[in-house]
């Protein structure tokens, strides 16, 4: 029996001789070769994951409450102290930025990278990273400096992201201070623990999550490439948000003055059913609870302020010293299952595309990385001046809500 044989018989998935057996030359050469290089003990133990009681695994934690600064409520005179703080290590040129940009705009209607969808806004519409690029050519217009900006794309969208840039002449920025890299993959299994196969005979395989930036940073040799350039602090950010700001030096400054190695900023929940994680306490370390996790009577405690307890939500505005970046990119952080539904070839040959989920996809979560500390520095920042997704459709959270809130801000600016 042929090596590839041996490790689907070994693991359930002899499904895939059919695939084989249908494929051309070079399609089963490839395919043949997929199936050695999947480490399926891994895989193994995340088809596991979907199957565990979420509720089981909070039941054996102990979460607490965790503090924060507001931006717009704290001691003024600290917040000028922080500010300036920060603006001295920015202007040193000590501080670079990272834009995860590996999604699709699938769920938008826009089926390319995310960062190249088209926002109506007022005066001109702009694409979402050409608003990135705005905010950073400000701060360097600021600051005196160019700030390094990383941008981790994926394997779907790679090409088309560096493509989109070179069509654009990189809206201005100068090409030598941008750095591409690629995060990883992991296979889609289906609910009963099967690997799919795609029209073109290759195994399916979905990014691996923005927690697996730590990991696609070493590997990719990004974070030798920060330190050889004298880069000590590191905002990460999402493509997807109109109006992130990735140079904030109050939150910079926070995160020195209170000694941590991360920061990252928080906007107050608008109800507790609002489907976003929240940051806190668990068994005494930083941490953020998703919302698909967080105890519904837990979700709506509230403090002595009629507060929620639990309200600050995690915004993916993130903020690293180097030697955080090099410690959590040496460990593994745990993958979270996600339901999803997957078109896929079915065995004979058909293409079948679901209207519901049918299979899992594996990602590590970015704040899982905050682990490996004691504590963390938090800001709490306004959604209307710091938080502007485009996720969905229609909706909350939309290009309509992130228009407003964007031609809003600059409105009043």
């Amino acid at each position: 029996m042929k090596n590839f044989e041996n490790i689907l018989k070994q693991n359930n998935q002899q499904h895939l001789l059919k695939y084989i057996e249908m494929a051309d030359n070079n399609q089963k050469e490839n395919l043949i070769k997929e199936i050695e290089n999947i480490d399926f003990e891994q895989l193994n133990e995340l088809y596991n994951i979907s199957k565990r009681d979420k509720d089981k695994i909070i039941e054996s934690c102990i979460i607490e409450h965790t503090s924060f600064v507001d931006k717009y409520k704290g001691d003024k005179q600290k917040l000028e102290e922080y500010k300036e703080k920060g603006e001295e290590i920015i202007k040193k040129g000590e501080y670079a930025v990272v834009t995860m940009a590996g999604g699709q705009g699938t769920r938008l209607g826009h089926d390319e990278p995310k960062g190249t969808f088209l926002l109506n806004v007022k005066p001109k519409p702009k694409y979402l990273f050409e608003i990135l690029v705005d905010g950073i050519k400000r701060a360097n217009e600021k600051y005196g400096i160019a700030l390094n900006w990383y941008i981790m794309t994926s394997t779907e969208n790679n090409d088309k992201t560096q493509e989109f840039f070179e069509e654009h002449e990189y809206f201005g920025y100068p090409k030598e201070k941008i750095k591409f890299f690629k995060q990883g993959n992991l296979p889609l299994i289906s609910e009963d623990g099967k690997l799919l196969v795609d029209e073109k005979f290759n195994i399916k395989y979905a990014a691996d999550g923005n927690g697996c930036i730590y990991k696609a940073m070493r590997k990719n040799g990004i974070i030798e490439d920060m330190k050889e350039k004298g880069i000590k602090w590191v905002f990460i950010g999402s493509v997807d948000n109109a109006l992130l700001n990735m140079v904030d030096p109050i939150l910079l400054g926070l995160t020195v003055s209170q000694n941590n190695m991360i920061g990252s900023k928080s906007v107050v929940k608008r109800s507790p059913e609002e489907p976003v994680g929240v940051f806190c306490k668990k068994n005494n370390k930083p941490a953020v609870i998703e919302y698909t996790e967080l105890p519904t009577e837990m979700a709506k405690e509230t403090d002595e302020d009629g507060e929620l307890l639990f309200g600050e939500s995690h915004i993916m505005c993130n903020l690293y010293n180097v030697e955080a970046l090099d410690i959590i990119s040496k460990n593994t952080l745990p993958y979270h299952s996600a339901h999803k539904k997957a078109a896929y070839m079915d065995e004979n040959g058909n293409i079948i595309k679901v209207k519901k989920p049918n299979a899992y996809k594996y990602e590590a979560f970015i704040f899982d990385g905050f682990i490996f500390f004691d504590n963390i520095s938090i800001l709490r920042g306004r959604r209307e001046e710091d938080f502007a997704p485009v996720k969905n459709a229609e909706g909350e959270d939309s290009p309509e809500t992130a228009i407003k809130l964007y031609n809003d801000y600059w409105e009043n600016k």
